[in-house]
């Protein structure tokens, strides 16, 4: 069974507090793990976490103020010092390229780690494999910030017993699958009588930004959103000023998109509690939380 969980390792926004540590989010996905806008303490809020630097095997950079990125340069140390074997990819917007090399060589470490850059400055695919894609698109914030969105691809579910009943067996089966027809005894099965459909799961990642057209096609119909929302309602003002959502805000994206389950983070230091961003939110999305650090959610397969 595929294991994916969305692990929250700090929910503030440009301010820390005491009980919210700057950004910083993980995505275990199968054997991949998504390290995402990884802010200052990150690698301290992993250990709580249980999460290790040889689990990231992708980070995710959205834009480059400092709460979203000031923790990699701990992050890439670590992952040399636990001489993690494998390569570990850094996407982000061209546009930063000066500020990776200025975090990868912000003071004197071993550096033996296996680290490819990934920048783009388009919107679209950046990265695809047999069963996942990752597609970024650009928000509207006060600097350039992308979104990215994880998709499985869709797939099917053999049949066994239809495929005992046609007699097909071992590698006509694959064969099948990838051919979607397969000729026996004079007979043509179609891959639809032997299978069920099985949609791939989907997840959203939507960081600094206004309402954009951007934020609802990285949304459309993701099993899991998970959205900035800075600030509550009453100040629907400095959110659009500062180039942030509010909870209602992100709730009319997951409603608009079709997202199954809205998750808000990144709230400013002026809140204590995140009680009234679910209560605006769900008026409008009913299936929204509001995570706080160290929290963890399964990302469940939509029915």
């Amino acid at each position: 069974m595929s294991a994916r969980t969305f692990i929250a390792l700090g929910t503030a926004s440009q301010v820390p507090t005491r009980e919210r540590n700057h950004n910083g989010y993980f995505i275990r996905w199968d054997k991949e793990g998504f390290l995402l806008d990884p802010g200052e303490g990150t690698q301290r809020q992993m250990i709580f976490a249980g999460v290790t630097a040889s689990q990231i095997t992708k980070i995710f950079i959205t834009h480059f103020h400092g709460d979203h990125c000031l923790g990699l340069a701990g992050v890439l140390q670590r992952i040399s010092l636990d001489k993690v074997a494998h390569e570990v990819e850094i996407y982000y917007p061209s546009y930063g390229r000066k500020y990776i090399d200025h975090l990868r060589n912000s003071s004197v470490y071993n550096n033996v780690a296996d680290i490819s850059e990934k920048p783009f400055n388009s919107e679209g695919v950046i990265f695809e494999s047999e069963n996942l894609m990752i597609e970024t698109r650009r928000l509207d914030h006060t600097v350039e910030s992308w979104g990215y969105r994880f998709q499985e691809k869709d797939d099917v579910t053999m049949l066994p017993e239809k495929l005992n009943e046609f007699g097909i067996f071992g590698k006509n089966v694959a064969k099948l699958k990838s051919e979607k027809t397969f000729e026996i005894d004079g007979k043509t099965v179609k891959l639809e009588e032997v299978s069920v459909f099985k949609k791939g799961q989907s997840a959203a990642f939507i960081m600094d930004t206004k309402l954009c057209e951007s934020a609802y096609k990285l949304a459309k119909d993701v099993d899991i959103l998970i959205c900035e929302s800075t600030y509550l309602a009453a100040e629907t003002v400095d959110a659009v000023k500062n180039g942030h959502l509010t909870s209602e805000q992100a709730a009319e994206i997951a409603k608009k998109a079709n997202a199954r389950k809205l998750v808000l983070t990144h709230f400013s230091q002026r809140y204590l509690s995140t009680e009234k961003f679910v209560t605006e939110a769900r008026k409008i999305h009913e299936n929204t939380v509001a995570v706080s650090d160290g929290e963890q959610i399964e990302i469940t397969r939509s029915s």
